[in-house]
């Protein structure tokens, strides 16, 4: 005889226990609670803040064209100065890539509705 796994906390034999996949829209509330829920709580619609977008995209090119442009010089392709010009072009490449290398990424993955993603990941830029 096999022993049957039972529920600890309802003491129901697991062979009698129905499950259902939760639909993907559920927002974690039942209707009675949607109904009730302060102003604050609801989901207002999402502004999208082109104005960050467009900034971070925008320091995010420049970041990559310094960077390219400083390992061409210090490779020689572009011109023979070398180190002299290259390392400081590398370094502000560098200092402008790195903070904003990410927020593109955001941008992408909330307007593609990724979970875990949204604008309002993104800094205010509205004064």
């Amino acid at each position: 005889m096999v022993p049957t796994v039972t529920n600890v906390s309802a003491g129901i034999p697991s062979s009698k226990v129905k499950y259902s996949k939760l639909s993907s829209t559920d927002d974690g509330h039942i209707t009675c609670q949607k109904e009730t829920l302060p102003a604050e709580f609801k989901k207002s619609p999402t502004n999208i803040p082109y104005k960050a977008i467009a900034c971070a995209s925008l320091q995010f090119l420049t970041g990559v064209f310094l960077i390219i442009t400083g390992c061409l010089l210090l490779a020689g392709y572009s011109s023979k100065v070398g180190a002299n010009r290259a390392f400081p072009v590398l370094t502000v490449g560098v200092l402008v890539f790195l903070p904003r290398f990410y927020h593109p990424i955001i941008a992408y993955r909330a307007y593609r509705g990724c979970q875990g993603y949204s604008y309002r990941d993104f800094p205010d830029c509205d004064d």
